[in-house]
């Protein structure tokens, strides 16, 4: 992909099934991830490779609606989400690596490219190219700040604690 790339990792004390439930938990993401204000589910059953949905989230001040659609995924280890929007195509690969028992290292990486479509990028394409991938990684830390908070504290949508835990 040619455009930024940004790489975050977290390391959080949960187990990895029970990290990868918080992650995949779409319809519970506004209430794990404070810059995701709204979580519309389009496809039924399990988080699987076609599963689609509308996600609503905050990023530079501004309200964006993309429909997001899982490419991979490989459970309990690993997931690709694409979204093409504005010009742009974006990927964002999950990735959970036990670290210990009980703890979990996550790493996402994400990136953003103007499509070939010959649409002008968006008002997030520019944001990003003009602030730098600085304020994405921001952003990206928080929200793996908000899924640790949530797995770590024992309850709330990612369930109860595992033995593991």
């Amino acid at each position: 992909m040619n455009g930024p790339r940004v790489v975050v990792e977290r390391e959080m004390a949960a187990s990895v099934e029970r990290v990868w439930q918080a992650l995949t938990d779409l319809e519970s993401m506004p209430d794990v991830v404070s810059g995701v204000d709204a979580v519309e589910v389009l496809t039924p059953g399990p988080f699987r490779v076609g599963t689609r949905w509308r996600e609503t989230r905050r990023m530079f001040g501004k309200k964006a609606t993309e429909e997001m659609y899982v490419t991979a995924c490989v459970a309990p280890e690993r997931y690709v989400a694409e979204a093409d929007g504005s010009g742009v195509h974006y990927v964002s690969e999950f990735r959970l690596t036990e670290r210990s028992p009980g703890r979990t290292a996550v790493r996402m990486t994400f990136s953003a490219a103007p499509t070939a479509s010959g649409k002008r990028p968006g008002p997030f394409m520019r944001l990003l190219n003009r602030l730098g991938t600085r304020a994405v990684a921001k952003a990206v830390m928080k929200d793996l700040s908000d899924v640790a908070a949530s797995v770590e504290r024992g309850a709330g949508p990612a369930g109860p604690p595992s033995a593991g835990d």
